[in-house]
């Protein structure tokens, strides 16, 4: 096994305090190489992942993200489920006062997708 390939499997999300609890600022995080596998053909499906976030009292550390993002690539997974199980574990762990998360997948076979979850703290998901 290679060193990436270690690195990803051991990885787990990190989180660290919110610097400024106390205010109401968005943060955007785009992660233009999301990958996974196609459940049906097992090709690769391409995205840009988006994440866009109010903190509540904790804030996600972007290289932890970032190997919590590469870990999709050998899974077969749904344009659906990978995007909604992004947003169900950023939800859990960071319960943030807003979450919105994107998968924008590139075209294949004439088909482009865009998934999008959003939800605001103490309201129904949609």
């Amino acid at each position: 096994m290679k060193y990436g390939e270690k690195t990803i499997r051991k990885t787990r999300l990190e989180l660290w305090d919110n610097p400024y609890p106390e205010r109401d600022y968005q943060i955007d995080i785009t992660f233009p190489e999301f990958t996974c596998l196609c459940p049906r053909s097992g090709y690769p499906d391409f995205a840009t992942i988006k994440i866009n976030y109010v903190p509540g009292r904790k804030i996600v550390e972007l290289k932890s993200l970032k190997l919590y993002l590469n870990s999709f690539r050998n899974s077969s997974v749904s344009h659906e489920e990978a995007t909604n199980m992004v947003y169900s574990e950023l939800l859990k762990r960071l319960k943030p006062r807003f979450l919105e998360v994107t998968g924008d997948f590139n075209p294949r076979g004439n088909v482009k997708t865009i998934v999008r979850i959003c939800s605001e703290s103490g309201k129904k998901e949609i």
